[in-house]
C-alpha cells in the first residue's frame, strides 16, 4: 500500500496531498495519469462521499494547469457547458467532479446533455481490504493513536465498508482514548464502537 507517487509525480508526504492507492482508485489513477491520451479533454470522476475525489481532483488541476468543477451537479448548467467548450479549444483538460455521472442528475441543457454523454468516466470504489486498513492505520496514527495489528483486523471485519464509516470509527477512537486516557485495545474500541452507534453488540 503506497501514497500515491506515480501518477503525475503527485506528493508523497505532504499531510494534505496524502492520497492512498488501492485496488478502489488504481484505475482512475491511471486515467488521470494519461489525460493526453483521452478522446475528449474532459472527465466525469464519480466516488463515494469522503473517497478522495475532491483531493485527486486538486492535484490533477495542480499538476496539469486544468480545471476542477467540483460538486458539479450544483454548477449552473450554462457554466458547465461553457467550461466543456474552453476545453475543446484550448486542449486544457477538465475534471467534473460528483456523486454519481448523469443521468443520475438531471440535466436539462440539451447541448450539454450531449457533452456529457460523450465525456469518459472513471469513479473511485468503496474501500477494500487493503485500502481500509491503511486508511485505518493513517487516520489513527495522525490522532497520534498507535494501532495494534489485531484491532486494525477487528476494525476492518466490524465497521462500516464505506469511507464515511472509516472517519466516524476514527472519530470515536480517538474520543474514547482521549476520555480515558488509555491506549487503544480491541475491548476500548467495542465499547466506543457501540456507544457511538457504530457497530452493534458482538
Amino acid at each position: 500500500m503506497n501514497q500515491i507517487a506515480l501518477p503525475l509525480d503527485w506528493p508523497e508526504d505532504e499531510r494534505d496531498d496524502e492520497f492512498i492507492l488501492s485496488d478502489a482508485n488504481a484505475a482512475v489513477a491511471r486515467h488521470l495519469e494519461h489525460w493526453a491520451l483521452w478522446p475528449v479533454p474532459v472527465t466525469i470522476l464519480t466516488g463515494p462521499r469522503k473517497s478522495g475525489r475532491s483531493l485527486v481532483g486538486r492535484l490533477f488541476a495542480r499538476k496539469t494547469g486544468g480545471r476542477l468543477l467540483d460538486d458539479a451537479w450544483r454548477v449552473d448548467e450554462e457554466t458547465l457547458f461553457h467550461a466543456w467548450n474552453a476545453a475543446m479549444e484550448t486542449h486544457r483538460p477538465l475534471l467534473i467532479v460528483a456523486d454519481a455521472p448523469p443521468p443520475e442528475w438531471s440535466v436539462s441543457l440539451p447541448d450539454l446533455a450531449s457533452r456529457l454523454t460523450a465525456t469518459p468516466r472513471v469513479a473511485i470504489q468503496p474501500p477494500d481490504d487493503a485500502l481500509m486498513t491503511a486508511l485505518l492505520e493513517r487516520g489513527l496514527a495522525r490522532r497520534g493513536l498507535p494501532v495494534p495489528p489485531t484491532l486494525t483486523a477487528w476494525l476492518s471485519a466490524r465497521i462500516e465498508r464505506t469511507y464515511v464509516g472509516i472517519i466516524g470509527a476514527i472519530g470515536a477512537l480517538d474520543r474514547a482514548a482521549l476520555s480515558r486516557q488509555h491506549r487503544l485495545t480491541v475491548p476500548l474500541a467495542r465499547d466506543a464502537l457501540m456507544q457511538a452507534g457504530v457497530i452493534d453488540a458482538r
